[in-house]
């Protein structure tokens, strides 16, 4: 998921103040204005002597850099932050589209970009912050770098829709984790996991969320939006996907999805259960409620 090529500086700031809020970006915009604006006022001093003259010189540069700067990087700035506030309402469209959908395919009409913007969007409403980094990169395929207080976490988007993410992506991220300290990872598909991909996390700090438990994510990161400001960002996504276990749950000895049953005989006939959904290859129960 590489990003586009930048083709000017101009572009790479407006990029950069566009990861920023929008508001962050227009106060960003305010502050150049006025330093800038401060220089460009300034009056140069008239070299009276041979050695003031490189300072002249100096000070004729800065206030003509200044001069356009003043008006140019604020109108820079100012368009990231239109750039921001577009995202974001787009992350908040997507996000009430797929969290208001029931169906089991709600993910496969996306894009890979809007994908990514999902992903974050769950994230960023449980709390974390998140930067986009696009992936690609010698970031090792990062694709969102998440920090909650001290801890830095790393997330692998793969919106893979008709394979499952193989055990050579989840170990790429892994050896990432390990090389730039990060506290944990997530790597998420709209798809499957290869049971190798799921063994090999199984046991450590590394988070394997399939389609089906991310639109779970998804739903429930859309329903704290309406939660107390206090309340919202309260728990960690994992926590928070076991929260939401019963209307996705994953099997907890093969992290397939489940679907609900009826016992038909023992002391539990006629009630419910979660079982999965590679029965007979794969015995898993959960309990509902």
């Amino acid at each position: 998921m590489a990003r586009r090529k930048k083709t000017s500086p101009a572009e790479d700031l407006m990029d950069l103040v566009a990861m920023l809020p929008w508001w962050a970006g227009v106060a960003l915009a305010l502050l150049l204005y006025l330093v800038l604006h401060r220089v460009a006022s300034h009056e140069v001093v008239t070299a009276v002597k041979p050695g003031e003259m490189g300072a002249m010189v100096t000070q004729t540069l800065w206030k003509t850099l200044a001069t356009f700067g003043q008006y140019l990087l604020p109108l820079i700035c100012l368009a990231g932050a239109g750039v921001s506030a577009w995202r974001r309402q787009e992350r908040r469209q997507l996000l009430t589209t797929v969290g208001e959908s029931k169906a089991a395919d709600a993910l496969d009409g996306t894009s890979w970009r809007e994908f990514e913007m999902l992903v974050g969007e769950a994230f960023r409403l449980q709390g974390y912050l998140v930067v986009e980094t696009g992936g690609g990169g010698a970031d090792g395929g990062v694709d969102l770098v998440l920090s909650k207080g001290s801890e830095k976490f790393f997330v692998q988007c793969k919106q893979w829709k008709a394979f499952k993410v193989g055990v050579d992506v989840v170990r790429e991220l892994y050896g990432v984790m390990a090389a730039k300290g990060a506290a944990g990872g997530f790597v998420v598909t709209s798809g499957r996991f290869t049971e190798d991909a799921t063994r090999f996390a199984s046991g450590r700090n590394l988070k394997l969320i399939d389609g089906p438990l991310l639109h779970g994510l998804i739903r429930q990161a859309r329903n704290s939006r309406r939660q107390a400001p206090a309340q919202r960002g309260g728990q960690p996504l994992v926590s928070a996907a076991q929260a939401d276990a019963p209307s996705v749950p994953s099997c907890p000895t093969c992290s397939k999805p489940m679907v609900k049953r009826t016992a038909k005989r023992g002391a539990n006939a006629g009630e419910e259960f979660w079982g999965c959904s590679a029965y007979p290859a794969c015995r898993g129960t959960r309990q509902i409620g």
